[in-house]
């Protein structure tokens, strides 16, 4: 009963599969475009079905004329022998009234077509044919007088650099060598410039005329899908059948190679139930040409399509509890979302902000329709409150950390008051609407003012090193002024918005951390900041526990950048001396070259060599050498005479003192992680 219950199975499954067989055929009729007919596979147009032919081999039908694209180049379709394995092309740059039209492309097989076509196709059985001849086009500073060279001087062509295309410019003498045979025995001086093929012109060609050269242009060349077919199967699969003279492409791997399939399929069509399928046209010969593994998925795939439908009810409850059990999930998710927010805003409701609802946020904002910005932690719109103020409104996107970082805004800013620290006039908290309204900044952030090169307002050097102090002195406020410590982790040109008097002012507290006060050191799960201005000790623990001077390093890399104008690390710089910039700067302060500094005059030139000499010293990579906030504003708030040299930055980790003696002390950088050399730059030339 067993037995008759697999042999029924598998009846079903080869019936099955001999459906699907058919229906392929009778899905996939040959087409037509133009001259071309019966296109079928491997070719296929672009509005045949996608089960019809091969995607690789896909022809485009445009205003009747079949063309096919391969690397950015249009061809004509000119002819298709499937006895042969042939397709024949011709570029659609070649015009046929324009004698001297060229394709802007060279036409060899290794420069513009895929694997899927080949130069040579199967004449005998193991000879082969080329398909095509070379037409090399040769620049000479001189005439040439030789009759394997055609001369192409009617076209006075010649070949710019700067472009694909050909020129007409009386320049040197053009020929064509038909043929790739002794093509690089070229004359003296003489180059080669572009490379050809076509199929109209014989191998022992002589007394070719530039008109020929056109023509075979014209007529295009062959390509033979032949060994595509074949590549997967060995070559006495592949022959010419002499009597015929048309190339067959037999696999020779169906299941016929396997006498148990085939005995099994030719017993059970001898059986009642085999001659009962034979009336629906069922034949066992039809599965002969598959090979084994096609057989086997084939198999498989209709028996999981019988488990299913055997199984449906199962299956169906699976699904419907799966989809209860992630809406269940998703809904639990969002509710501690908002239980976790609800209950901080609860127990912190003596908070100065004020808080507004989603509605107010949409009238405030007109509908969102004047958009500042878009940072990681949502979108900033320009909206007006009642009292005629402009605010900027940051709504967040979705929560990635329990509205954690709605949390640190409103905890942070909510709570202090300076002059160097943006406002935070209000917040919306509503289900799952997180808003955060600021006092609006019209000259916008930093980075548009250090990097742009075409601003409005050009900041002058005083004024920049007034804005370092301002901010200095916001960040020394978070670090010293309030009953909290609150480190921002997050320092960079794009969080210093400026008001209208260009007065800085620290901003996105989405990543920062409040600390007791005389809690020098810090705990943290994961590493944050922004790659670039991350302090090292974020990543690498041995250089030092977490603390305060992570936000020292930071503010050490803007300050460099504010001196410079320039972004620290530059690839794009022709010395990679000056790739990293606080590595060359350093060097040439402390070499004493005459380094040009930024400035017209003296005063200027002293400011800007006074913020690298305190850049310096905050991207110290130890922390224990940076010095504070408050040493910092101190620092710049000092004549120059009073500043120390710093000592040269270590730029990479490996040349810390290592704890363990079995690790190579001077590795190769190309082991330091490339994640922490995108976060601090360590200068590439290693100095």
């Amino acid at each position: 009963m067993l037995t008759n219950a697999r042999l029924l199975i598998l009846v079903i499954l080869i019936q099955l599969h001999q459906t699907c067989y058919s229906t392929s055929n009778n899905a996939c009729p040959p087409s037509s475009c133009g001259h071309i007919r019966h296109i079928s596979f491997p070719f296929r147009l672009k509005t045949d079905p996608a089960i019809c032919g091969q995607e690789e081999y896909e022809i485009s039908c445009e205003n009747n004329v079949p063309l096919i694209y391969f690397s950015s180049a249009k061809y004509y379709v000119k002819e298709i022998n499937y006895n042969n394995f042939t397709i024949r092309l011709a570029d659609s740059d070649v015009q046929n009234d324009n004698y001297c039209s060229l394709p802007p492309y060279p036409s060899t097989t290794e420069y513009s077509f895929p694997s899927l076509f080949y130069a040579t196709y199967l004449r005998q059985t193991y000879n082969y044919d080329t398909l095509y001849q070379d037409l090399v086009f040769i620049t000479c500073p001189k005439p040439v007088v030789s009759e394997d060279y055609v001369d192409a001087s009617p076209c006075n062509i010649t070949f710019n650099s700067s472009s694909p295309n050909p020129i007409s410019e009386i320049k040197d003498y053009s020929y064509v060598k038909i043929g790739s045979d002794g093509a690089m025995d070229l004359e003296d001086s003489c180059r080669i410039d572009r490379i050809y093929i076509t199929s109209l012109l014989p191998k022992d060609v002589k007394n070719v005329s530039y008109a020929d050269v056109h023509r075979g242009l014209i007529f295009g060349f062959e390509l033979s899908w032949f060994w595509g077919c074949c590549r997967n199967y060995t070559e006495n699969g592949c022959k010419l059948d002499a009597s015929t003279i048309i190339n067959y492409c037999n696999p020779g791997s169906g299941i016929i190679q396997f006498p148990q399939l085939r005995s099994i399929l030719l017993k059970l069509e001898k059986t009642a139930l085999g001659r009962i399928l034979k009336r629906f046209n069922w034949d066992p010969s039809l599965y002969f040409d598959l090979d084994l593994q096609g057989y086997i998925l084939a198999l498989l795939r209709y028996a999981l399509i019988l488990f299913v439908l055997y199984r449906a009810p199962f299956f169906l409850g699976a699904v419907l509890s799966a989809i209860i059990f992630c809406s269940y999930r998703w809904r639990r998710r969002h509710y501690s979302e908002y239980g976790t927010v609800e209950e901080f805003l609860q127990t912190h409701n003596n908070l100065i902000p004020i808080r507004y609802s989603y509605s107010n946020i949409k009238k405030i904002t007109n509908g969102f329709k004047d958009k500042l910005g878009e940072g990681g932690y949502g979108s900033v719109y320009k909206g007006k409150l009642r009292s005629g103020y402009f605010a900027a409104v940051k709504m967040l996107g979705k929560s990635k950390a329990n509205g954690q970082e709605f949390i640190n805004e409103v905890a942070t800013i909510g709570r202090i008051h300076h002059v160097n620290v943006v406002k935070l006039i209000g917040f919306c908290a509503e289900r799952s609407k997180r808003a955060l309204i600021y006092e609006f900044m019209p000259n916008g952030s930093l980075d548009k003012h250090i990097f742009a090169r075409e601003v409005t307002t050009t900041i002058s050097i005083k004024k920049m090193y007034e804005i370092a102090i301002g901010v200095a002195r916001g960040i020394e406020y978070l670090h010293r002024g309030c009953d909290m410590q609150i480190l921002h982790f997050d320092i960079k040109p794009h969080n210093i918005l400026l008001d209208e008097n260009f007065i800085p002012k620290v901003s996105d507290f989405g990543l920062a951390k409040l600390y007791p006060t005389d809690n020098s050191i810090v705990s943290l799960t994961a590493a944050r900041g922004t790659m670039g201005y991350m302090a090292p000790e974020l990543i690498y623990k041995s250089i030092g526990r977490i603390s305060y001077k992570a936000d020292v390093y930071s503010f050490g890399k803007l300050l460099m950048e504010m001196a410079g104008r320039r972004k620290n690390f530059h690839v794009s710089e022709e010395h990679p001396s000056q790739i990293y910039y606080p590595s060359w700067v350093y060097d040439q302060l402390n070499e004493a070259e005459g380094i040009e500094l930024g400035g017209d005059t003296e005063e200027e030139r002293e400011i800007t060599k006074k913020m690298i000499i305190i850049a310096l010293w905050c991207i110290q990579l130890k922390p224990i050498d940076r010095p504070s906030m408050h040493k910092v504003v101190e620092m710049l708030e000092s004549e120059i005479e009073c500043l120390e040299m710093p000592p040269k930055p270590n730029f990479y980790p490996q040349e810390m003192p290592n704890e363990n003696p079995e690790i190579q002390a001077n590795r190769e950088l190309s082991n330091v992680p490339k994640s922490y050399l995108d976060s601090i730059t360590w200068m590439v030339n290693g100095r």
